[in-house]
């Protein structure tokens, strides 16, 4: 049957394309509707669907270092630094020269009452432009061919609610849509990265395991500075076996957590010395630099080298076998850079073979992910670092998607909210800060704020300096509550709205223009003590009671 002279088979309307054929189907839900299709041919940039634009938006970039945040487009501009032309186009963007010609916003955007957005990221990479006074939602290929049809990424479109909402519909859709399992643990971790960098020692983690035991965390991470090199993860010579580590950190309670960025491969690394076609090559055939960190450059792992897939799941395998059991996988951006590979995929096909193999290897072990395009990532990770780290500048200047600020961070904490408990843990690192420089009252404010909105705990030293132990454990008491935020649209002005059982209603406002904060709790609401008990069955059964004062 052919409608409009397209075919049309009961299900979905095939159109043909000058080098490719679509067919699509539109589904009506009750907040709006969902486009799904599949598509066959030459397949580059795909533009799927257009309407008008308003003056402000917000938008987002496509890895969980970079924005979530409201813009007006009329005074909208990147700023391109040469540093970020010649060694960080990359963590920006799979296509950076996209980002010359226009506003991109990856996986969703948002006007004030209406949202759209992509319901996964498995074969191509979804995003939107702003062209015309038009937004365009977008799928690119990477020049894929296929002669067979593949299901396309679904898009939906949801109206007639607040931005923050739909935000939380959307949320809701995408987990419908990709059913991630990660842990209902969500813990407290303490790392070395921001006290130490690279200048860590044994004799550090020696000190403090000691200093910490009051703190009662449940994760001791060491961060970069234990490995031979990027891309050679064994411990370095000044560092004892993964046995030896792993018997001194459980001594102390905790469960050992490591770093490493498993696609990423230093030059200086016997990995690039001797394995030099397990690397994405540029057009030329020789490896691509995919960006300049550690005082090296840095290449990317082609994870559909078969001898690759073999090597990365035993680094994980065995490092499970030793007893770690927390990893905070770190540049994860590299293994979906664009470049030729062994099997003729795209880089978001890639990204998923490679994060599938690290998810099998660890299978029952905590994963944080981190410099990670977000979508491709639902289901792998039980964790997402949402932002940067805060570091003692507080400027509302951060057009930069990866810029280094309080604000920054501050902001992502809480446009990113909607994603946690329903795609992973949101998890923001503090604080590589200087204390004798940065307010006391944003420091505060930063604890707050993610006390309340649920985030992963992870602290240093640094944070330590400032933090008594009972203010520490008190701040932990805000955790898993139920909490709303509003504001998106009003110009870094907030309001978080949060119920928990023990401190009742709270209301916290937050101003990033002003760096000030103002919470309030219900004066009246009684005090209760949690309990649990063991059921005859075994289960656990947990309840709450008014304390004797309150009775």
């Amino acid at each position: 049957m052919k409608i409009l002279n397209n075919f049309f088979d009961g299900d979905y309307l095939e159109i043909k394309e000058t080098g490719y054929s679509i067919k699509f189907k539109v589904e009506k839900i009750p907040e709006g509707f969902i486009i799904r299709g599949k598509i066959k041919g030459f397949l580059n940039k795909i533009e799927l669907f257009e309407d008008n634009v308003e003056e402000e938006l917000l938008i987002n970039n496509w890895q969980s270092w970079g924005v979530t945040k409201k813009i007006n487009i009329l005074n909208y501009k990147i700023k391109k630094t040469d540093e970020w032309k010649n060694y960080m186009k990359y963590i920006i963007h799979p296509m950076p020269e996209y980002l010359e010609k226009n506003i991109i916003s990856d996986y969703f955007l948002g006007k004030k009452n209406k949202l759209y957005g992509f319901l996964s990221s498995k074969i191509a990479h979804p995003y939107f432009e702003i062209k015309n006074n038009k937004i365009i939602a977008c799928l690119e290929y990477f020049g894929k061919y296929s002669d067979d049809y593949i299901d396309m990424e679904p898009l939906i479109i949801l109206e007639n609610k607040k931005l923050e909402k739909l935000l939380e519909i959307y949320a809701d859709y995408v987990k419908f849509e990709l059913k991630p399992r990660f842990f209902k643990w969500n813990p407290k971790k303490w790392f070395s990265e921001y006290q130490y960098f690279e200048k860590l020692t044994w004799e550090d983690v020696i000190k403090k395991l000691e200093l910490l035991k009051e703190y009662n965390y449940e994760i001791f991470q060491l961060d970069n500075s234990w490995q031979e090199d990027i891309g050679d993860w064994i411990p370095k010579k000044t560092f004892p076996t993964f046995n030896r580590i792993v018997e001194k950190i459980k001594k102390y309670g905790y469960k050992s957590g490591l770093w490493l960025a498993p696609f990423s491969v230093s030059e200086t690394s016997t990995i690039f010395q001797n394995h030099r076609d397990w690397l994405v090559k540029n057009k030329d055939g020789n490896p691509k630099i995919v960006y300049f960190n550690f005082e090296k450059n840095i290449y990317a792992l082609d994870v559909t080298h078969p001898e690759v897939q073999i090597y990365l799941h035993n680094i994980f395998k065995k490092m499970k076998e030793y007893g770690i059991h927390y990893f905070k996988i770190d540049f994860l951006f590299s293994g979906a850079v664009s470049g030729k590979r062994y099997l003729n995929v795209t880089p978001i096909e890639a990204y998923n073979i490679g994060m599938k193999i690290i998810r099998e290897a660890t299978n029952g072990d905590f994963l944080l992910g981190s410099g990670s395009p977000l979508l491709p990532s639902i289901g792998y990770v039980d964790g997402m670092q949402i932002s940067t780290n805060i570091i003692p500048i507080s400027n509302l200047e951060f057009s930069k998607f990866t810029h280094l600020n309080s604000n920054f961070i501050f902001n992502n904490i809480i446009t990113r909210h909607f994603m946690n408990g329903k795609w992973w843990w949101n998890a923001s690192e503090y604080m590589n800060i200087d204390n004798k420089k940065l307010d006391k009252n944003i420091i505060e404010m930063y604890l707050y704020i993610l006390a309340i909105l649920n985030n992963t705990s992870i602290q240093n030293n640094t944070f330590l300096k400032e933090m008594k132990r009972n203010n520490f454990n008190n701040l932990l008491d805000f955790r898993n509550n139920i909490s709303y935020v509003g504001g998106f649209m009003n110009n870094n002005i907030f309001h978080i709205n949060s119920y928990d059982v023990k401190w009742g209603n709270i209301k916290m406002e937050i101003n990033l223009n002003k760096m000030k904060y103002h919470i309030t709790y219900d004066e009246n609401y009684p005090k209760l003590n949690k309990k649990t008990v063991i059921n005859k069955d075994k289960r656990l059964f947990h309840y709450y009671e008014e304390s004797d004062n309150n009775a």
